[in-house]
């Protein structure tokens, strides 16, 4: 059976982390005449039995067409019983459907493997309460699931002992899923994710693309803190330029004042299959479902969050008017230029508006943001969203207040 999804993990495994997927290994029996190995001090006939349910998934995975097929019924079934269920899980139904298919290749490899079970499920449960599902909403699962699998055999090709492995199977599952979302209530949720892409777009700047393993619910606008494996313990914020409409790869902008922190490993010494940790999501910064026009100011790595937003806007249609100024020094900062600008024709009604401050501004305006926000019209009826380097910020702000924008309509996260 063929693995599923991006590329997989390098290097050695976090304590704590489950082993990555790849394609489903062949179970075989206990050599005869030998008992087999105990598993975590488990009794050999227990172990044994682990084993034969182990073999009935992965054979029934395969009969019925493959962990993609099946993920892709499963999906179908469970969104046509609940459709709030998936409404809550970030990324598309391609993404869904591709992570549905990992966990289903996942369970199938550590049926013999129960605490690498328990510990999987309890964290699932935990992210699926941070994306607001309830226990509850899970109920339909195994019946949905034994129904996926049956669908995609022959006729009479579906047997008592495959149904009978998988449904209790997803008993137990569930047990540990909704201990995970109780336990979400006491301690601090992290998703473990692997770097799918890393592209230097200046020395001292890169764009990384992350994949988490599991759900990440965010909104467009907020940030989240990493850790990398070099510095544990250490969380440097960071704002997620993603689709989580679309995907559920998260995308950071990342400027290194040095070779050394967070900023500078994810910098200089990050390549794609390398893991990180991320936090859950914060920030208010994100957009209200109607309203006024946007006014959006950026400067640096700022544009990150309004490149999120501006996404927002495209990927639903929505009518809104944005003018989106990046202020940059000069015109080798801007990075990230030619997506903008094609995210801004996907969307109704966008208009980016470079500016440079220092040497040649080629086609785009030059001086000082500030000067070209004022130039371009009147604001005061617009909410505004700033983001950028700190002084940046109070720079703009006032500006904006001289320029009748009221505090209330100016958004943008607190410096740290």
């Amino acid at each position: 059976m063929p693995a599923v999804g991006g590329p997989r993990v390098a290097g050695p495994a976090w304590q704590g982390d489950l082993p990555p997927i790849g394609p489903l290994p062949p179970v075989r029996p206990p050599a005869a005449g030998r008992p087999a190995a105990p598993v975590d001090g488990m009794n050999p006939a227990d172990d044994a039995e682990l084993h034969a349910v182990q073999r009935l998934l992965i054979s029934s995975l395969e009969q019925a067409g493959g962990q993609v097929e099946v993920a892709t019924r499963l999906r179908a079934a469970l969104a046509q019983a609940g459709p709030a269920l998936f409404a809550r899980i970030p990324g598309g139904p391609l993404a869904q459907v591709e992570q549905l298919a990992e966990g289903l290749a996942w369970l199938a490899q550590h049926t013999d493997q129960p605490p690498a079970l328990v510990a999987g499920f309890g964290r699932l449960g935990a992210v699926l309460a941070e994306c607001g599902i309830a226990p509850q909403q899970l109920q339909l699962a195994g019946a949905a699931l034994a129904e996926a699998m049956r669908a995609g055999m022959a006729a009479n090709g579906w047997r008592q002992d495959y149904d009978q492995a998988w449904r209790s199977t997803w008993q137990h599952a569930y047990q540990w899923i909704a201990h995970g979302m109780v336990a979400a209530q006491y301690r601090p949720v992290t998703w473990t994710a692997v770097v799918v892409s890393h592209e230097r777009r200046r020395e001292d700047l890169a764009v990384v693309r992350l994949r988490p393993y599991l759900p990440m619910p965010y909104r467009p606008g907020q940030f989240a803190r990493i850790e990398v494996p070099e510095l544990p313990g250490v969380w440097r914020p960071y704002s997620l330029a993603g689709a989580p409409r679309r995907d559920n790869v998260v995308e950071l902008h990342v400027r290194a004042k040095s070779m050394d922190g967070v900023s500078g490993t994810l910098v200089h010494r990050t390549q794609a299959g390398d893991k990180v940790k991320i936090w859950r999501a914060e920030g208010k910064m994100t957009l209200p479902p109607s309203g006024r026009d946007l006014l959006m100011i950026a400067g640096d790595t700022g544009i990150a969050p309004l490149k999120a937003l501006l996404t927002e806007l495209a990927e639903t249609g929505d009518p809104r008017s944005v003018v989106l100024f990046w202020g940059a020094r000069t015109l080798d900062e801007l990075y990230d230029i030619e997506e903008i600008t094609a995210i801004a024709r996907a969307a109704r009604r966008a208009t980016i508006v470079p500016v440079i401050s220092e040497g040649p501004a080629g086609p785009y305006a030059s001086g000082l943001v500030t000067d070209a926000v004022a130039a371009y019209g009147e604001w005061s009826g617009h909410e505004v969203y700033l983001a950028g380097p700190p002084l940046m910020l109070t720079a703009t702000a006032l500006a904006l207040y001289e320029l009748g924008v009221a505090p209330e309509r100016i958004h943008h996260d607190r410096p740290e």
